[in-house]
């Protein structure tokens, strides 16, 4: 599981390996440093032709990482290509890309965070955001499916994540 109690402002995660933790998805890919002021840059998807060239470049970032067995790098840039291909989906299917009328986690009450999460808003499909979408995602699918990335994941979950 991501440990948000961590002070992200003061660590750096490159030289504290020990500290990260995978968590699901996207979760942290904001986060930690120094990876995201290195890949967020690059971080694009308004086109098909950015989100081309944004998704080979945080690909090449990939497997520099991987390159020097840098695991958290090759984890973040992973994170970005799968972050790519979910908001770039988003705004295909939502253009405002808000997903709900209401934002549930502005809900205080349970009930009230389930009933956001049921108001959800009218799909308006753009064909290219979607294509965009398809792009990253098949970066991160060759990312998340790397025999390195996998070796290394495990190596780090078996080390740290016990």
């Amino acid at each position: 599981m991501f440990d948000y109690s961590l002070d992200f402002h003061h660590l750096n995660f490159r030289e504290n390996p020990e500290l990260y933790r995978v968590g699901k998805g996207e979760q942290g890919v904001l986060l930690v440093e120094p990876y995201k002021s290195e890949i967020l840059p690059y971080w694009r998807f308004k086109t098909p032709e950015i989100a081309r060239e944004s998704s080979e470049k945080i690909y090449q970032i990939f497997l520099t990482y991987l390159e020097q067995d840098d695991f958290v790098g090759a984890d973040m840039a992973r994170k970005f290509l799968q972050m790519g291909y979910t908001r770039a989906r988003r705004y295909a299917n939502h253009k405002s890309g808000r997903k709900y009328k209401t934002n549930p986690q502005k809900e205080t009450s349970k009930e009230a965070q389930i009933q956001a999460r049921k108001s959800i808003l009218p799909n308006e499909v753009d064909p290219v955001k979607a294509e965009s979408a398809g792009i990253f995602k098949e970066k991160w699918i060759q990312a998340k499916t790397n025999e390195k990335y996998l070796q290394l994941l495990a190596k780090h979950k078996q080390m740290y994540e016990g």
